[in-house]
């Protein structure tokens, strides 16, 4: 069975990009492939200062997995800084790595754009998702389009390791890309992102939840007149409606007399619905802490024994020889 791998930066609250864009497909796919899922908190240390919002973050991101249907008897759900192989493969890579390859780094370069501080561990923040990746041997990787270049950055890192040290120590990992569900709109029609601030939570109260849809960016066209059929609402609104219930709603922006809170009603509703079983189980996880631990022990304990052992076939590969060997 091929192996697929994933991780999701304790960065806020989980939203509907970060679930569309990653998490359905984790658990689409968690009986197709052998899953391994992280919390990518020594990532986040790219831009998180907060101790105490990093810890609930991360609690909250294996909830959300949890909850949302993530098996831990079939995939292996850790943190990623429970397993210091991690950071060790990091630091052997980076002396492989030109600084070149990351200076190109999309994400880098729009992130200096935005005026944030280019420190080290944002230059090479690639290096270490190579790591992650590798270090397990990982067949495939559930991305979106603006990670997809980091990928190519692993395998690029991967072919000059295997060529200096020995063809057959990495994999090379291939992507999975869901075209359709690649980026999600966020409330002002951008890619929803907490960092535009345009996001849409699946598990907010239902009255925060309310407050999000209705926040959703329209025209000013009057009730009474017919409205864009393709709008923001309408875009949201297609990843849980059926055909037919999709249809029916353009219609009746297309007809007329049907206002765009009608339609962010309607979105509400069938948010609650698709996540009506996810948000209960997630409320009885709460009062459960001691099963959360207990499936992020045995996680890190599966993923540290698949790190150890690769970690000492590389370390044999450049010349490193420890008591370990």
């Amino acid at each position: 069975m091929k192996r697929s791998l994933s991780g999701i930066q304790p960065s806020g609250i989980l939203h509907l990009g970060n679930y569309f864009g990653a998490i359905k497909q984790f658990i689409d796919n968690q009986y197709q492939y052998e899953g391994m899922y992280f919390v990518a908190d020594y990532h986040s240390l790219t831009s998180s200062t907060d101790p105490d919002a990093l810890r609930k973050n991360s609690y909250d991101i294996i909830l959300d997995y949890l909850a949302l249907g993530l098996n831990p008897e079939n995939s292996t759900i850790f943190l990623q800084s429970d397993v210091p192989e991690h950071t060790e493969l990091y630091w052997i890579l980076s002396n492989l790595t030109p600084v070149a390859l990351m200076e190109r780094g999309h994400s880098f370069k729009d992130k200096i754009d935005k005026g944030i501080s280019p420190s080290m561990g944002l230059l090479s923040y690639p290096i270490l998702m190579a790591a992650d990746i590798l270090i397990y041997d990982t067949d495939l990787v559930p991305v979106g389009k603006d990670q997809k270049q980091h990928l190519e950055m692993t395998r690029d890192i991967a072919i000059k390791f295997n060529e200096k040290y020995g063809e057959n120590i990495f994999k090379l990992p291939e992507p999975i890309i869901i075209e359709s569900l690649a980026v999600v709109p966020g409330t002002d029609g951008l890619k929803m992102s907490k960092s535009y601030g345009n996001t849409i939570n699946m598990f907010a109260s239902k009255k925060e939840l309310k407050k999000q849809i209705m926040s959703i960016v329209t025209d000013s066209t009057p009730l009474e007149e017919p409205k864009n059929p393709d709008n923001n609402i309408t875009q949201l609104y297609s990843l849980f409606a059926t055909q037919e219930q999709l249809e029916k709603m353009k219609d009746n922006f297309i007809k007329g007399n049907y206002g765009y809170g009608h339609a962010k009603n309607e979105l509400l509703e069938i948010i609650l619905e698709y996540f009506k079983e996810a948000r209960e189980k997630r409320e009885e996880l709460e009062k459960n802490p001691d099963y959360v631990k207990e499936v992020l022990y045995k996680g890190a304990e599966k993923a540290r024994l698949l790190a150890k052992n690769k970690i000492i076939k590389i370390k044999k590969a450049i010349g490193l020889l420890g008591n370990r060997y």
